[in-house]
Order: structure tokens, then C-alpha cells, then sequence
């Protein structure tokens, strides 16, 4: 527009269009159709002038006008009531072992600014993209879930694997992730009693057993706590002064520790 010269005749507005090869109904089919399963609908913009893909337009200098356009696909800007309350942490994540570390331990520097109504966000889930073995993907999620980031799905909910579905329909990690405390780090309340989250992860590259004693997370070591498993979904009993893991390579075992109101006497 600008280079043709239109724009300095007074073409200057313009709304965005659906690519017709992915939308070919267009997004409000789309969003009726989602909206008519009970689910909602989101549009990913950018405040640039390009989308991280670099291949669609952002919504710099149209930030308005485009959220009127969202409006009419029935998808409200409802997003950033004053300034968002999710924001990115870290670069980009690629969908392999070292990216996802790495994007681990950039978030977990940033642990102290999250709280509910404002989520660090080390960006979307790899998990089913076929980059990462299974032990590496329930690391990944596991990690994902104790930080409190959002969940958002990045593999083709189409075409995932039974065992990505597995992975992320895991109900009691989910359920460490949005536990109503809202805290980034390991520790929730529950009904008067104390729970921790803690997730042993073999960072290594060969077998290792990985071991959390209860002063790693806070506990007094004559403590004895109940243990549920996460992934294995089962609990242990009476367990005292540490919670251990044989792990393979990348792999981790997350647990939900439940402490009662009593302490044994030392």
C-alpha cells in the first residue's frame, strides 16, 4: 500500500482477513462451531507488527481496529483488562531437551513475581511434537505445572498419540498447577493440613536416583508425611525424612507430599 502510493491517497485502513486455505469458512465458522461445543475461542495477535512466525501481521498501530474485528468474529479482547496477566519469560521454545531446560531455569528466576492474576509464562508446551522421548515430555509438563505457567497445548490435538493424551490429561498434575493458592514454587494448603509438590528430575544422562529431604522443602525432619505419586498414581504411607526416585535418563517422578497437622515427637 505504501509503496504503490495508495496509502498517501487515503488507503490507510484495512481489516485482517482469514487465510482461506486454513479458514475456508472463515474464523467466525469457527468460533460459532466452538463456541456451540460449550468451549471458547482465542486469537493470537502480537503488539508488533509481525506474529512470532514472522509471515502474519500484528496489530501495531491497529491495535483498535483490531480488536473490533476480533469482536466480530466473537472473540472479545477481553485479554488485558490494564496490562495481561500472563506474560512471557523466556525466548522461544523448540521442541528439544535443551530448549526446554534451558526455558525452565530462565522461569524459575522469575518465580517471585508470579501470584494469581499474573502467570510467568515460559512459553507453550512442546509435548507430542516429536522432538522429545515420553520421559522427557512428562518432565516437561510436570515442570510446567509446579511453575504454575499456563498449559497451552502446542501439538495437533488431531493427530497426538495416546500417550501425549496421557500426558496431558494427567488430572492430579493438573491439578498441582491450578491449585487455588496460586504460588509458583512447591508448597499449597489444603483443609488444614500441609501439602508439598515435588517433582524429582534426572537431569542426567544416564540412570541416577534423585532424593528431596524434607529440609530441601521446608519440613521439619522428623516429619512423616503421606506421599502420592503423580504419574504412577499411587501412594505411600508413613514415609520419613526423604522421598526418593530411580529414574532413567530426563525422566522425573512427581509427587504430592501431604503432611498432617501432627509431627512426630523427635
Amino acid at each position: 500500500m505504501v509503496l504503490s502510493g495508495l496509502a498517501a491517497l487515503g488507503y490507510e485502513h484495512g481489516n485482517l482477513v482469514p487465510n482461506t486455505s486454513t479458514f475456508p469458512s472463515g474464523i467466525k465458522a469457527v468460533a460459532d462451531y466452538i463456541h456451540g461445543k460449550g468451549l471458547k475461542l482465542g486469537i493470537y495477535s502480537d503488539a508488533g507488527s509481525q506474529t512470532c512466525s514472522r509471515t502474519m501481521p500484528g496489530s501495531l498501530g491497529h491495535e483498535e481496529h483490531d480488536a473490533r474485528t476480533f469482536a466480530s468474529w466473537e472473540d472479545p479482547a477481553t485479554w488485558a483488562p490494564n496490562v495481561g496477566n500472563s506474560w512471557r519469560t523466556t525466548g522461544d521454545i523448540s521442541d528439544n531437551w535443551d530448549s526446554m531446560t534451558s526455558r525452565a531455569d530462565q522461569n524459575d528466576g522469575w518465580a517471585s513475581y508470579a501470584a494469581p492474576g499474573g502467570w510467568n509464562d515460559p512459553d507453550m508446551l512442546e509435548v507430542g511434537n516429536g522432538g522429545m522421548t515420553t520421559e522427557e515430555y512428562r518432565s516437561h509438563f510436570s515442570i510446567w505445572a509446579l511453575a504454575k505457567a499456563p498449559l497451552l497445548i502446542g501439538c495437533d490435538v488431531r493427530t497426538m498419540s495416546n500417550e501425549t493424551l496421557e500426558i496431558l490429561s494427567n488430572k492430579e498434575v493438573i491439578e498441582v498447577n491450578q491449585d487455588k493458592l496460586g504460588v509458583q514454587g512447591k508448597k499449597v494448603k489444603n483443609n488444614g493440613d500441609l501439602e508439598v509438590a515435588v517433582v524429582l528430575w534426572n537431569r542426567c544422562s544416564s540412570r541416577a536416583t534423585v532424593t528431596a529431604y524434607w529440609s530441601d522443602i521446608g519440613l521439619e525432619s522428623t516429619t512423616t508425611v503421606n506421599a502420592r505419586d503423580l504419574w504412577a498414581h499411587s501412594n505411600q504411607t508413613s514415609v520419613k525424612r526423604q522421598i526418593s526416585a530411580d529414574l532413567d535418563s530426563h525422566a522425573c517422578s512427581s509427587h504430592i507430599a501431604v503432611i498432617g497437622m501432627h509431627r512426630k515427637a523427635g
